[in-house]
């Protein structure tokens, strides 16, 4: 019996990410010049406005204020007619040190004793149905997106997009869970009111704004969908488009007023776009803008190494897994794996959380030690996604007063394949053997 999913994104100028985008660039500053930082920051966007708070216990000064600016400016904020711009935009921050009490249950004199921030459960997921083991509705759904920022960072072609954008692919699987098409490919692009009426009537506005929505679905078919194909190297997936395919572009007919005027925008608010796009499960913890002790986001990371490893290694095609930790104690309360039934190997899915609990330490230290993460490498992570990254090193310099900090620093540690062979020897030294086809 065939079934759709479907997934969405939003590009880095949607509300949500744009306060994202700012609370993970106030951690990135503070790791930067104090790792040991703890940081819980908050981020609130509208209309010409900018609130920050939460909780941070640090060392380090840094310029709340000009972080905020340089995020909203490199976004694509830069104009007065958006209403919210980086330059002269007001912020108000009202951050104050972390709690005591939640300071205690952290920090220990032995290191690898080091509490969980908070109590909750994180879940990770992985899927052969992609090269980088990720749902395939929001792989696509992403990558429309990243398009369209570089489209619109170019500034040749489709003139008068301006930052926030979103997408949605629902995607047709057969009986056996296999994509087969493209069923729908959604895409609001906010843009500039670039066909003006001739003059103030409701029918010459009608007209104008029907000119402009006719332009951009033709540059979207024409501009857009060629590139993201361009993009694609799986075979694969390039046979799921069609010209079958149901697109829906600017449905309501215009997205002039867009960004953080026209939606307030929160952190947090698009944890399902930062995860999986729906499939698998969510423990409900946003990530960005916290420090790597809560768990909502470390061990979100370490779940998501899990379950990528344990199917690039062939033990299933498709698996959760789920981690739960209680504040203040190191080992997690338990780990629970689904592989829908999917698994190739002569086991339960109970007996692989067993053996997933013998290869990875899962103490908030370990997982902080394991994927690098006091390290300045969460801006990256705010828009696009979290999961399905490509790991890469690179060079950062952050000022701190008068000197200049440079840090070689890995990005989306929890991306690496560095864990298969030891997956593949630890179940071929347990004797599991492979399932028979007709099992």
């Amino acid at each position: 019996m065939v079934h759709l999913f479907t997934s969405e994104s939003v590009s880095e100028g949607h509300p949500d990410k744009v306060a994202d985008q700012i609370s993970d660039a106030v951690l990135d500053r503070l790791l930067a010049l104090d790792p040991n930082s703890k940081v819980a920051c908050e981020t609130l966007v509208t209309t010409g406005q900018v609130i920050l708070a939460g909780e941070i216990k640090t060392n380090a000064y840094v310029d709340m204020q000009s972080i905020a600016r340089e995020v909203i400016n490199r976004i694509g904020y830069t104009k007065s007619e958006y209403m919210f711009e980086g330059n002269s935009c007001g912020i108000f921050s009202a951050i104050h040190e972390q709690s005591v009490d939640i300071n205690r249950g952290v920090e220990r004199s032995e290191a690898m004793s080091q509490g969980a921030g908070d109590q909750g459960m994180v879940f990770g997921y992985a899927t052969n149905e992609t090269e980088n083991y990720m749902p395939l509705s929001l792989e696509l759904a992403h990558k429309l997106l990243i398009a369209i920022a570089k489209i619109r960072r170019e500034g040749n072609e489709m003139t008068y997009l301006r930052p926030d954008a979103k997408s949605q692919v629902t995607i047709e699987y057969d009986e056996n869970n296999t994509p087969i098409r493209i069923n729908t490919i959604v895409i609001s692009v906010q843009h500039d009111e670039f066909i003006v009426p001739i003059n103030n009537s409701p029918e010459s506005q009608l007209k104008a704004d029907e000119a402009m929505l006719d332009k951009i679905r033709q540059d979207i078919m024409d501009i857009l969908i060629p590139r993201v194909i361009s993009e694609i190297k799986d075979r694969n997936i390039l046979s799921l488009f069609n010209k079958d395919i149901i697109y829906h572009v600017n449905p309501t007919g215009k997205f002039v007023i867009g960004g953080p005027h026209g939606d307030t925008g929160l952190t947090g608010r698009k944890i399902i776009v930062d995860t999986y796009g729906g499939k698998g499960a969510h423990g409900g913890g946003a990530f960005s803008g916290k420090d790597p002790s809560k768990v909502d986001r470390s061990a979100a990371y370490a779940a998501r190494h899990i379950a990528k490893n344990m199917v690039a290694a062939g033990v299933a095609d498709e698996m959760l897994v789920q981690i739960s930790y209680a504040i203040g104690i190191a080992h997690p309360i338990n780990i629970y794996v689904n592989t829908y039934g999917r698994t190739n190997l002569q086991i339960s899915d109970s007996e692989i959380a067993n053996i997933i609990e013998e290869l990875f330490d899962l103490r908030p230290k370990a997982i902080e030690e394991r994927l690098k993460l006091r390290n300045p490498i969460y801006e990256e992570t705010a828009a696009y996604g979290h999961m399905g990254r490509i790991p890469k090193i690179i060079t950062k310099e952050y000022t701190d007063k008068q000197n200049t900090i440079k840090l070689e620093v890995e990005l989306f540690t929890w991306e690496k394949l560095d864990y298969v062979e030891t997956i593949k020897n630890t179940f071929a030294a347990k004797n599991i053997c492979k399932k028979q086809k007709n099992d």
